[in-house]
This record gives structure tokens, C-alpha cells and sequence, in this order.
């Protein structure tokens, strides 16, 4: 019976654990309705009036993924990506901390198909 209030402890810190990652994954998907759907599109796809525009990459694409390192995409998710001089990926460093951008990275990863 001494083991009781440990097993209880145990299975209260296992659900709070499985809570947070929930409530981290639906704030994450928040964060990337609200800030990267608009081009890259709710799936992924890049399939957005503004991800053509921009050249929104198709990140459901595992040859995509797979070339795509995540430094690259810290840096570029941070500092925005510009080319010929004109903005096409605003920079978001000053808006997102850092843990924020590494769990947008993530769920960007999750759109891989297999």
C-alpha cells in the first residue's frame, strides 16, 4: 500500500506530460495558422494564392524536406528570406522565440508524406 501514493504521483505527472504535449502541439498549430498558413498553406502544400506568388515550397514533399537543413530553416524563419533584393519571407525572429520557431520546424517536418 506504500507504493499507492507513488503509483497515484506517477500516473498525475504521466497525464499532466501528455496534457502539456497536447497543449504544446495545438498552440504550435496556432502559431503556424497564424503566421505561415497564409503561403505555405495549413497542409504544407505551399498550395496558397501567396505561396505561388512567393515560391512556397511544398513541404508534404519528402525529397523537400530532405533537402532542407534545419539551420537553413531556423535562419530563414528568423531573418526572412529575400530574393533579388525583394523581402518574399518576412522575418519573424523579433515576433517568436526561439522554442517557438523550433516547434513551427517541427510541425513543419510532421507534413512529410512517407
Amino acid at each position: 500500500m506504500k507504493s499507492l501514493p507513488l503509483l497515484l504521483a506517477l500516473c498525475t505527472i504521466g497525464s499532466c506530460a501528455t496534457f502539456t504535449a497536447a497543449a504544446d502541439a495545438s498552440g504550435v498549430e496556432a502559431l503556424w495558422n497564424k503566421n505561415c498558413a497564409s503561403c505555405h498553406g495549413p497542409d504544407g502544400s505551399g498550395n496558397t494564392r501567396m505561396g505561388k506568388k512567393a515560391g512556397a515550397k511544398d513541404y508534404r514533399d519528402p525529397k523537400i524536406q530532405a533537402e532542407l537543413k534545419d539551420e537553413t530553416a531556423i535562419k530563414n524563419i528568423k531573418e526572412g528570406i529575400k530574393k533579388d533584393g525583394k523581402e518574399v519571407m518576412k522575418p519573424y525572429g523579433d515576433k517568436l522565440s526561439d522554442s517557438e520557431i523550433k516547434g513551427l520546424l517541427a510541425h513543419m517536418r510532421s507534413f512529410k508524406k512517407t
